[in-house]
């Protein structure tokens, strides 16, 4: 079977080709990131332009590795949310019209589950991670929108266990990168600059340092960032911008790491995948390995090609539902925000006043 995704919940254009047991035959992904970048972060309106003008050549450079073309697919996934309204209705508007011209299965995934499922991919020619863990597992789910763990049961059983309370963890570091004048997106840079800095030359706090809680906060350390900056200015010395960068996100990185391992003995599990745009991140990857080594937990991560967002991991997620005979037809509407997200305010010992 091959599944022909689309992803554009944001600001990547992406179609991917990929069979029900993972392998990727053709992976397109169009960035904006030059457009998005002289504005620090991603402006919805020419987000969705973009989109209309990438997807129909995304897609057909995809199609190009399927024998047969369109006809030669079996089912078609499309990102349905969460994510930008306007650039998910490009993706899923163009995947039903591809769907009823053919007569083929649709799916409209969760872009989260598509995160969560990545680890289930197989890129031919990559050195790293080929099979990917037995179910059940906790997922730790990082990136410009998100940061969540949860209990993956099975592909149509995934549990929230926790959150983050306000900023996601790649919000925080593009919002660092903002402030130390670095560019959009700031993550990829403050990471390599990190790697040669030393994480104990500024202290910043532990965030939600609890060790019963398993959410997560950024807020606090990116204002601690800003008053830093503020008080300091910019390092103009290098090695001063790297170990800021460094000790910056060496706190991201313990916060993410220590609340994984909380999530795997709670829930009594030896299995933790990391995915979404921050796993590509090398101090996250090194850390989690050592920690989860020292902890008896085996670790699981997909290559940076299948952390970012991409339209191979809709496919996998949509395989999964195409196996248990589950389709949707024509008619289901885009979400902007995670239906499974918690929301309203939270007591100090972590429970939640549910918002009405």
């Amino acid at each position: 079977m091959r599944v022909l995704g689309i992803e554009s919940s944001c600001d990547e254009t992406a179609a991917a080709l990929v069979t029900e047991t993972g392998e990727v035959l053709a992976d397109v992904v169009a960035s904006q990131i030059a457009m998005h970048g002289p504005y620090g972060g991603i402006v919805p309106e020419l987000a969705s332009r973009a989109h209309m003008q990438a997807i129909i050549p995304v897609i057909r450079e995809a199609l190009a590795k399927a024998p047969g073309g369109l006809g030669g697919i079996d089912a078609i996934a499309v990102t349905r949310g969460p994510g930008l309204v306007g650039s998910l209705l490009v993706g899923v508007q163009v995947a039903k019209a591809l769907a009823w011209s053919i007569g083929k299965p649709l799916v409209g995934v969760n872009h989260l589950d598509g995160h969560l499922l990545a680890v289930y991919l197989r890129r031919p020619g990559k050195d790293e991670l080929q099979d990917g863990p037995a179910m059940p597992y906790v997922g730790l789910l990082v990136s410009g929108g998100h940061t969540a763990l949860y209990r993956v049961e099975a592909s149509d059983d995934i549990v929230l266990l926790a959150q983050t309370r306000d900023d996601a963890a790649g919000e925080a570091f593009d919002k660092a990168g903002k402030l130390l004048g670095l560019g959009y997106p700031g993550g990829p840079v403050i990471d390599r600059l990190a790697a040669r800095g030393d994480s104990g030359a500024f202290s910043f706090p532990l965030p939600m340092a609890s060790r019963k809680i398993l959410d997560f906060s950024f807020s606090g350390l990116k204002t601690a960032l800003a008053r830093h900056v503020q008080q300091h200015g910019v390092p103009d010395d290098e090695q001063e911008l790297a170990d800021l960068c460094a000790s910056f996100q060496g706190v991201i990185i313990e916060s993410l790491v220590r609340k994984s391992i909380l999530a795997c003995k709670q829930e009594e599990l030896d299995q933790l995948v990391i995915t979404g745009g921050v796993a590509a991140n090398r101090g996250l990857r090194i850390r989690a390995k050592e920690v989860c080594e020292d902890n008896g937990i085996q670790l699981f991560v997909p290559p940076p090609i299948s952390c970012t967002d991409n339209a191979a991991m809709i496919a996998m997620a949509a395989a999964h539902r195409l196996a248990a005979g589950e389709q949707d037809d024509l008619s289901f509407a885009v979400y902007s925000r995670d239906p499974d997200r918690r929301r309203g305010k939270f007591r100090r010992d972590g429970s939640l006043v549910e918002r009405k």
